[in-house]
């Protein structure tokens, strides 16, 4: 019950974080199984986890903290040293707002592999605090998650490589400054590396930002508009017509809402926000995009098949046709009646298919109230360990925001999600699950730099189709977005037709075709190898 509502408003509101299902670590792999082929082996399997102890709190003069700890926790970590030579770097990928597990695949293949066997570096995953295991608190009260700051966390990814001793190479010291350390994100995680390049330069070399969402939003309606812009033109054209004649009856035409809500199958649902919110969600499938076969999520194409389908994808609703109709006039849309009428039955349809039915068939017995609704203070109250799903909505409810709303576009444009997706609403989980009742201190995140975040060795790799540039530096809102060049000291790469940190997935060697990787992920990923290995050897020269 809980986790489907919970991917429902991750979906909306944040990141589209993907997570994978974390499996039993197993006896590990020493460092002389470098040979082992990797592609036939779980890399739970291949990697230990380890533990780091950090300290809870590295603020004591801040009030923010208060009241402050002088505790520490584990951190968890994994490597892999296959590569490893006298003289090579330390990567280390940030895990971000997801269990470090989900990470791992990328210390098999992808850039951060790339990265290790071109300098002869150690790759690294770091889990970031409160994810994963790496909990400093018994639980997560809004209390005990005083100590989730980005600047908290920053400081322990500091802490990490000043004070790391990787086993089996304990006769080494690979602390820095002593030994080069490069950070590496994607999308939050990608901001917090390139902040962590400007706050701690002296204990990180260089930095490497995907998708880094360095300028904090409050009201975030621009995460849309690169599927508007980038979209297949027909379903765009479909999309903003269909939620724009659900906007009018649940805005304006209120009785017919549930007859709306009942021809969708989704009459169980209370409140009309709720049910606003499961009709935008398909749309949302963008960002899941991956050039990466095993990764990529097909739901956008195949949604998008739906609407523009010139016939039903599914005979049976020719049964709604009648009330189609009606909603249709209702929704002011009495002159689409014949383009409009099978796009929104198949509309229903995939709402019903994929929404309702999983719901009211499945073994739980649950209403679609609990399984959609936003408005569950019950649900909210929960704040055990077991509750990871608090750790993130935290995060944006006090620093980051980026809710995604359809209030905020422009009166003069047809939004893509419903207008009933509010700050408001959109800001209930703040209200319910913390007591957040004000806008996130974004001040706090963009006193780096925000859209302008520069700085030598930071790195800057963005998708072009990627639904979060519009908080990057390659937004357009950015004011030097178009004044800046990439330089080895500098890189600043977009990555054509790239969503969302494409540079991080990598295939086996025998996974590879003529067409994968796609030509624009090899040339970013060949270009960040080249200016990676420029800047290390730029350490061994002692350049400051």
């Amino acid at each position: 019950m809980a986790s489907q509502r919970v991917v429902l408003i991750l979906l909306l509101l944040v990141v589209a974080v993907r997570s994978l299902t974390s499996k039993p670590l197993q006896k590990r792999v020493t460092l002389d199984s470098r040979h082992l082929r990797r592609r036939d082996v779980d890399p739970t399997a291949l990697y230990t986890e380890h533990n780091i102890s950090v300290p809870i709190d590295y603020f004591h003069n801040d009030t923010l903290y208060e009241p402050h700890s002088n505790g520490t926790f584990p951190l968890r970590y994994w490597f892999d040293a296959s590569y490893y030579k006298d003289g090579g770097p330390v990567i280390v990928l940030q895990s971000g707002e997801t269990a470090g597990t989900d990470r791992l695949p990328f210390l098999q293949k992808g850039l951060l592999h790339q990265l290790a066997q071109a300098t002869n570096g150690i790759g690294v995953i770091l889990e970031h605090r409160y994810y994963g295991t790496s909990f400093p608190t018994p639980d997560l009260s809004t209390e005990n998650l005083r100590f989730l700051t980005t600047d908290q966390a920053l400081a322990d990814m500091a802490y990490f490589a000043q004070n790391v001793v990787f086993e089996g190479l304990e006769n080494r010291n690979l602390t820095a400054p002593e030994t080069a350390y490069f950070g590496y994100g994607g999308s939050y995680a990608g901001a917090f590396v390139a902040f962590l390049r400007v706050l701690y330069p002296d204990v990180y070399y260089g930095a490497i930002s995907s998708s880094g969402v360095t300028e904090a939003i409050w009201d975030f309606w621009r995460y849309y508009e690169p599927v508007r812009e980038y979209g297949p033109p027909d379903c765009i054209s479909k999309q903003t017509k269909l939620i724009n004649v659900v906007d009018n009856i649940l805005r304006n035409n209120t009785k017919y809402t549930s007859q709306l809500k009942s021809a969708f199958g989704l009459e169980g649902l209370t409140y009309d926000d709720d049910f606003a919110q499961v009709l935008s969600t398909p749309i949302g499938g963008w960002q899941g995009r991956n050039w990466d076969p095993e990764v990529n999520d097909p739901s956008f194409y195949e949604y998008c098949s739906n609407i523009t389908s010139p016939t039903l994808v599914n005979n049976s609703t020719a049964n709604a046709t009648t009330t189609v109709h009606q909603i249709l006039l209702a929704g002011g849309y009495s002159d689409s009646i014949c383009t409009l009428t099978i796009p929104m039955l198949n509309f229903i349809n995939y709402i019903k298919k994929n929404f309702v039915t999983p719901v009211l068939e499945s073994d739980e017995d649950r209403t679609l109230d609990q399984a959609y609704s936003t408005h569950n203070t019950t649900f909210y109250s929960l704040d055990d360990l077991s509750q990871g799903w608090r750790s993130w909505p935290y995060q944006y409810c006090t620093q980051w925001g980026y809710l995604q709303t359809g209030s905020g576009v422009p009166p003069n444009e047809l939004p893509l999600v419903s207008r009933l997706l509010t700050l408001e609403y959109n800001s209930l989980i703040c209200r319910y699950a913390f007591n957040i009742t004000t806008p996130p201190d974004t001040d706090a995140i963009n006193k780096y730099g925000g859209f302008n975040i520069s700085y030598p060795r930071l790195a800057i790799v963005d998708g072009e189709q990627d639904p979060w540039r519009g908080a990057s530096p390659h937004s357009v809102q950015a004011p030097n977005e178009g004044n800046r060049t990439s330089t080895t000291e500098e890189p600043f790469l977009l990555i054509e037709g790239g969503v969302h940190h494409w540079d991080e997935n990598g295939l086996f060697p025998n996974e590879t075709t003529a067409t994968l990787p796609p030509e624009p992920v090899k040339e970013v990923q060949a270009q960040e190898v080249e200016f990676v290995k420029a800047w290390l050897q730029e350490f061994k020269e002692g350049k400051p």
